[in-house]
């Protein structure tokens, strides 16, 4: 798993950027410069010290010079919407950087990124590698309203900067910005006008499902983020499993990045 870090940081910022959505920057600095696209920490929240075990939170962002994560998470349940009332100065426990990492050919030229919902956030650090490599890189997100759309700016300044021609795409299931519908449609259109080397996708599993099947026969690689209930984090209680054709596979440490057309979704 590499250097993994267990400690104390410091909640430097949480709020709310969309409808049940909140943001949150903590302070840690060894586990800031360790992270790598697509892996998460595991954070325990002060004031459910009778809930022992700690919850899993994909990386939306990291900085090494600043020491901080970014974590973008919906508040859905007891434990999320506890999360989202904590302010600035809390103190939470870290375990991470856990998992498997996104894993683009070293020559890839161009990408094409799907997210669905807060699924944009894991696949962010990936678009700044690939950008930083000069890699084109393709983006595609979805979500149900434009004020759900919560990554979007800091995509558009991403590509914005990228060397090679680059895009955006968004769609939403009430029409309010970009494409009136699901994103489906926006890369079966992508897929059409452009050749890729390797595709990444994070969101809901319906929509992953089709994104995957969109690029059956294709030639090139992908690989999809799933998320998990977790329980330790590090692979010893599988409780985190995931069907591929090679059998069962753990999610905190096989995953939570998979070859995507090893999936068997459900």
């Amino acid at each position: 798993m590499g250097n993994v870090f267990e400690g104390r940081g410091t909640i430097r910022r949480n709020e709310q950027v969309g409808p049940g959505l909140f943001l949150m920057e903590v302070g840690e600095a060894s586990m800031a410069r360790a992270i790598t696209p697509g892996q998460f920490v595991h954070v325990g929240l002060p004031g459910m010290e009778g809930h022992i075990l700690r919850r899993p939170f994909s990386v939306y962002s990291a900085c090494g010079d600043s020491g901080t994560i970014d974590i973008l998470y919906q508040a859905v349940g007891f434990g999320t919407r506890h999360m989202a009332g904590l302010g600035p100065g809390a103190a939470v426990s870290l375990l991470g950087p856990l998992g498997r990492a996104w894993h683009p050919p070293e020559d890839t030229r161009c990408a094409l990124l799907v997210g669905g919902g807060v699924g944009a956030a894991p696949l962010f650090l990936l678009a700044a590698e690939l950008v930083r490599c000069g890699s084109a890189v393709d983006v595609v997100l979805g979500a149900q309203t434009a004020d759900a759309l919560v990554c979007r700016g800091r995509y558009e300044a991403l590509l914005a900067g990228a060397p090679a021609k680059s895009s955006l795409r968004c769609a939403t299931d009430d029409g309010s910005f970009g494409h009136a519908g699901f994103c489906t449609p926006l890369v079966e259109e992508r897929l059409a006008a452009r050749s890729y080397d390797y595709a990444a996708v994070c969101g809901p599993e319906p929509m992953m499902r089709i994104v995957i099947g969109q690029m059956e026969g294709l030639p090139l690689a992908c690989e999809a983020s799933l998320e998990r209930r977790m329980a330790c984090g590090v692979g010893a209680c599988l409780s985190c499993v995931v069907a591929t054709d090679e059998g069962m596979r753990r999610a905190c440490v096989d995953g939570p990045v998979f070859d995507a057309r090893k999936v068997v979704f459900a």
